[in-house]
């Protein structure tokens, strides 16, 4: 009888602080445990995983030096503690950069403020695609090394930056030459905006990821690289095996054949156009319904 009143009032004390409980505190419990999981997920993923493990070293040194009352060593380590900290911020500053490109990648407040009216001129077209799978499965079949980062909602200028104008129409014959052994363009990624070709000879950025497999060289690691920070498909042919490999999301797909890329493709577009298309751009939509009432705009 006695085990049976403890576990009532256990149940019964469960239930009154579930009852406390309030919506804004489930709100938080969500909110905190989210970011908990994108921490853990980021450290997992990069070389601060196995810093991690020498921090947790460190603390497990610290409890047990606290247990047995070390005097000295807690006094070093109690002094050492804030140039540790900056230690941190300074060993951490290549995936800590990398974190907030992401963050600053989701242009959550870009979307709804936007003032860009040339993103819906963006899209691909049939002769696009059409394009880009025979140029890829071409150079494929002579084992020609290629990097193609597509353009979708991110902006990829930074990138275009780093290399050469081009600003051609996408055709199999013009990214073949581009990628051609022995050519001054074929070094590189080359940026496709829209139906077109922005640049060539770009430089992408490396990805850290540990779990890249070490047969995939460095024209996969940039391709992961750039696809973790911009919202692009990166299109990537290897120069030693010939194999063709999507990027997105920070995740490589193989492609097989030719009509496996198309549907990748279009499917892609046609999701990123339709976002697009829903997306409420207040001001954006404010400057075109004044052009459209303005009678001085009106032929």
């Amino acid at each position: 009888m006695d085990t049976m009143g403890e576990l009532m009032e256990v149940i019964h004390s469960w239930l009154s602080f579930l009852q406390r409980i309030s919506f804004r505190n489930l709100i938080e419990i969500v909110i905190i445990s989210v970011l908990i999981y994108e921490v853990l997920y980021w450290i997992k993923n990069t070389r601060a995983w196995t810093l991690l493990k020498g921090l947790v070293v460190i603390l497990l040194f610290t409890v047990l030096a606290a247990v047995f009352d070390l005097r000295t060593i807690l006094w070093i380590l109690e002094k050492t503690a804030a140039i540790a900290a900056t230690a941190l911020l300074v060993i951490f500053q290549p995936e800590l950069r990398k974190a907030l490109e992401q963050l600053g990648s989701k242009n959550i407040i870009t979307n709804i403020l936007s003032f860009d009216d040339g993103k819906e001129e963006s899209g691909f077209t049939e002769k696009t695609v059409s394009e880009l799978v025979r140029a890829t499965f071409e150079m494929a079949k002579v084992k020609t090394g290629a990097l193609m980062v597509i353009e979708k909602g991110d902006t990829l200028k930074e990138i275009e930056r780093t290399g050469i104008e081009i600003n051609g129409l996408v055709s199999s014959q013009l990214l073949i030459n581009i990628f051609e052994h022995n050519t001054p363009l074929h070094d590189g990624a080359v940026v496709i905006r829209g139906n077109r070709v922005a640049a060539a000879t770009c430089y992408l950025p490396l990805s850290d990821n540990m779990n890249i497999s070490k047969d995939l060289g460095t024209r996969h690691r940039a391709a992961v690289g750039i696809s973790e920070v911009t919202d692009s498909m990166t299109i990537i042919v290897s120069e030693e095996t010939g194999r063709v490999t999507l990027a997105e999301g920070g995740k490589l797909t193989r492609v097989n054949d030719g009509e496996s890329l198309k549907r990748l493709l279009a499917s892609n577009t046609k999701e990123a156009a339709a976002a697009a298309g829903s997306k409420f751009k207040i001001w954006k939509g404010r400057l075109k319904n004044e052009r459209n009432s303005d009678p001085k705009s009106e032929p």
